[in-house]
């Protein structure tokens, strides 16, 4: 039932209908569960995905780290400048070809070697709870669900 907010009146029940609402409540609730398991190293789940994503492939340029973890420049700049002042890892100065590459300093190794139990305990407690079944079809959806909004998001073909 719609209410009415000064002279206009508001679908309000068609929150629940939006992706976008649904899909941010549930990666918070996600990373909230796994931020508290984090939270004895030192890091948050945003930071712990940056440094598996270093220890899978360093050096690596920021931008090709923007892609990896599908994450704007000015938020992962920032991201990185924290973790940098951390000492979890290194950025380098600009390259000839303009480019600055990340890698893992021996703290952020450190932390990633005591992150990487309390990540595998409640991941698997996450899956388990979940059923493994449904969470390689979840898997799958997300995937899905991430390639179609890259594609509508980078679309020429806009109609309000």
């Amino acid at each position: 039932m719609p209410r009415e907010m000064g002279e206009r009146s508001f679908d309000l029940p068609g929150l629940r209908y939006c992706v976008a609402f649904n899909s941010r409540k549930a990666a918070r609730a996600v990373t909230k569960l796994y931020d508290l398991e984090l939270a004895p190293p030192g890091i948050r789940s945003t930071q712990f995905a940056v440094l598996i994503a270093l220890a899978e492939s360093q050096p690596v340029s920021i931008g090709e780290l923007t892609k990896t973890l599908l994450i704007d420049t000015t938020t992962l700049t920032r991201s990185l400048r924290l973790m940098r002042k951390q000492g979890l890892l290194t950025i380098s100065e600009r390259s000839t070809m303009r480019q600055r590459f990340v890698t893992l300093a021996s703290e952020g190794t450190r932390v990633l070697g005591r992150s990487l139990p309390r990540w595998k305990r409640v991941q698997t407690r996450f899956v388990n709870a979940l059923g493994k079944e449904h969470w390689e079809l979840l898997k799958q959806e997300l995937a899905r669900l991430s390639a179609i909004a890259g594609r509508l998001g980078t679309s020429r073909h806009y109609n309000p």
